[in-house]
């Protein structure tokens, strides 16, 4: 009885919609991950962890976010640090394709259920070459970390011993390009020592950016190997993330009093990153305004990171100014299609709301803090970037679920969250349309 139940719910799961098992597949993995970061071999000597911030601590790493509500090197083992990179690098690369990757390994083929799960993943719009895609995403992750992993060593092997230094390198390379902000130097100190280190900021920056362009971005970019050659999507991703990029450098060189390393490695680090070299409770409220904008719209679509995407709020900025110039919406002399704007105007509205509602219920559970603080925090949950002002430690249990509900409904997008629970045909009756005045 029990053998045919099993069988009866894995053929349920697998008549679920794409959407849905995306879903599923993320929280399977982080309640997984709860259970081995609760375990004894996971936790010091000394240490207490409870299960809300072992769930916290493995949805922040599932969700490539980085918020921490207990430090990971205080207070776990090498065992339980091993499990929360394991974490961040399944999020990073998402559930469908650690899946497909195994399946490959395993010389099988790929069904048709599980190629319609890689193209709800990645975000792309035909079936072909779904093998040659998952095969190059995990090279190409293990070629970037492997890099980040050599030049991290250089420097964390001046103040530690060679081993630790590897682990720590190791960690901190599968952290930056997955766009996750933890870090195990203990403390709660971040990259703080290392603020003027040329080389540690540099490389952190290179696998953060390359993270968040989206993995068929740096495959069309491989590719093309010229600007003029490449798809609209990447000129759109490449763009944008320059100008966020120089614009946050800018404003935020102006607001704070930090070196031009700093502002940059900042702006960068608010795509959705989460690491910091300089103490974010003591930036002002023009630079907590700046950074939360930069988290909000995050890195790009296909990414290890989160937030609305470049994507959006280019297509966005692109209908401000079709309203103004009288033309119609495009870019690179390409038009872009009304259903991308109608996707970017849901998909924006849907995550202001959710960020509304995440802020407004922190405000009535922790009357305490400012409301700058909150919103930061809960920006920084919905972006998945994980920088805080400081005050995630002391937040009580109720605000601690907020944000881990935040953190997973940023990884795998409102849009796709709220798509799971509608699984309806198209209306076969329409309206008389009737004109409306707006604004």
């Amino acid at each position: 009885m029990p053998a045919k139940r099993m069988k009866h719910f894995i053929f349920q799961i697998k008549k679920q919609p794409p959407g849905r098992l995306i879903v599923i597949g993320f929280a399977l993995v982080i309640l997984f991950g709860t259970g081995l970061l609760l375990l004894p071999v996971s936790v010091k000597d000394g240490a207490r962890v409870s299960f809300i911030d072992a769930l916290f601590t493995s949805t922040s790493a599932v969700c490539v976010t980085g918020l921490i509500a207990i430090d990971v090197a205080d207070h776990f083992t090498t065992f339980g640090q091993t499990v929360v990179a394991a974490l961040i690098q399944i999020g990073g690369l998402g559930v469908t394709s650690i899946g497909a990757g195994l399946i490959i390994a395993a010389r099988k083929k790929i069904g048709i259920k599980g190629r319609v799960l890689v193209k709800e993943a990645f975000n792309v719009d035909g079936f072909k070459g779904m093998v040659r895609l998952v095969k190059a995403v995990l090279l190409m992750t293990l070629c970037f970390e492997l890099v980040g992993i050599g030049l991290s060593f250089i420097v964390f092997v001046q103040d530690y011993p060679p081993l630790k230094a590897l682990g720590i390198s190791a960690f901190h390379s599968i952290a930056a390009f997955n766009n996750s902000g933890f870090d195990i130097l203990g403390g709660l100190r971040n990259l703080i020592p290392y603020q003027s280190n040329v080389l540690l900021n540099l490389t952190t920056c290179g696998l953060i950016i390359f993270g968040g362009l989206g993995f068929l971005v740096i495959l069309d970019i491989l590719k093309k190997r010229s600007f003029r050659k490449l798809s609209l999507h990447s000129k759109v991703v490449i763009t944008t993330t320059v100008a966020l990029l120089v614009i946050g450098t800018l404003l935020l060189k102006a607001t704070e009093n930090i070196s031009w390393l700093g502002a940059f490695f900042q702006s960068v680090s608010a795509r959705t990153a989460g690491f910091s070299t300089y103490a974010i409770g003591e930036f002002s409220n023009a630079g907590l305004f700046t950074l939360i904008i930069l988290m909000f719209i995050g890195a790009s679509p296909g990414s290890t990171g989160g937030g609305i995407k470049t994507s959006t709020f280019f297509v966005l900025m692109q209908q401000v100014r079709s309203l103004f110039t009288k033309k119609h919406i495009g870019a690179f002399r390409r038009s872009i299609p009304s259903e991308a704007l109608s996707k970017a105007c849901t998909i924006s509205l849907l995550s202001v709301l959710l960020v509304c509602a995440g802020t407004f219920l922190l405000c009535i559970i922790e009357p305490e803090c400012s409301f700058v603080q909150l919103l930061f925090e809960e920006v920084s949950a919905f972006g998945t970037v994980g920088l805080s002002t400081g005050i995630t430690p002391d937040l009580c249990e109720g605000s601690k679920l907020i944000l881990i509900f935040t953190m997973f409904a940023g990884r795998v997008g409102t849009f796709t969250l709220l798509s799971i629970w509608i699984d309806r045909p198209s209306p076969s009756v329409h309206y008389t349309e009737e004109s409306i005045t707006i604004g």
